[in-house]
């Protein structure tokens, strides 16, 4: 198939809302929506975040569930798509393969679990591993920009300061994330291009709020609120840029 040279567009939840969708077309950003992951768990069944990773700006490792439904909208965008080895299955562990947080050369995740497929094309790429206990590694973890980030789990917190990672640790919950107590910071946010951290909702209310906007205004990133409603977890809005 023919690729297509459009280059920047993101994957969000097959769920997300008219108003958010319109918000990011507003920045000229395409909209590709999730496809439903039938062997998960409602609450994620459409999380971008636990059924793909980007490895680079070229190529995208897609769980098998769901890669026959993807293959072609990556294709025709002009980014690589490759079938993961990991079957996704409704439970932890059996859910978590794909859900890798990455910080410039660095990727966080519990690697017991990580795809296969995945660990080979980041040490392919020379990527440096940060091992944490957490699986829900890019859902717990915002990133910010290629040296910093901020989350809620201090597992994390704790590992990613010793490989010079900028670090703002916050409490846990005011993100909601349906059908369970609450979301993570990282299913609720995604950075565009190098400057600009969309959020699905309004961190007024967060108790961290005026934290979070000084630690992005030092880190001179621009946080854009989707909508005026209470943030929630969507499984990352992930961002792609072919470079085309």
């Amino acid at each position: 198939m023919k690729k297509n040279k459009s280059s920047n567009f993101v994957i969000v939840d097959g769920r997300v809302t008219e108003g958010m969708v319109n918000t990011l077309e507003q920045f000229k950003i395409k909209v590709v929506k999730t496809p439903c992951c039938k062997e998960l768990y409602h609450a994620i069944s459409y999380h971008p975040d636990i059924m793909i990773h980007p490895i680079d700006r070229k190529n995208v490792v897609i769980a098998p569930n769901v890669y026959s439904l993807l293959e072609d909208v990556f294709i025709q965008n002009g980014i690589n798509p490759i079938k993961g080895d990991t079957f996704l299955k409704s439970n932890y562990p059996d859910n978590i393969a794909y859900n890798v947080a990455r910080v410039s050369k660095f990727a966080i995740h519990n690697f017991k679990y990580t795809d296969k497929a995945i660990l080979k094309l980041l040490e392919k790429n020379g990527i440096r591993f940060i091992h944490v206990k957490q699986g829900y590694s890019k859902c717990s973890t915002c990133i910010v920009n290629e040296h910093a980030i901020i989350t809620a789990d201090r597992g994390i917190a704790k590992e990613v300061v010793k490989y010079g990672i900028d670090v703002l640790l916050i409490s846990s919950g005011s993100i909601d994330l349906p059908g369970l107590e609450y979301g993570f910071i990282g299913g609720a946010s995604g950075l565009i291009g190098k400057n600009k951290l969309f959020i699905t909702g309004q961190l007024n209310k967060h108790p961290d709020y005026n934290s979070i906007l000084e630690f992005l205004k030092k880190n001179k990133v621009k946080p854009i609120f989707l909508n005026r409603e209470k943030p929630i977890d969507l499984g990352s809005i992930l961002f792609f840029d072919n470079g085309i």
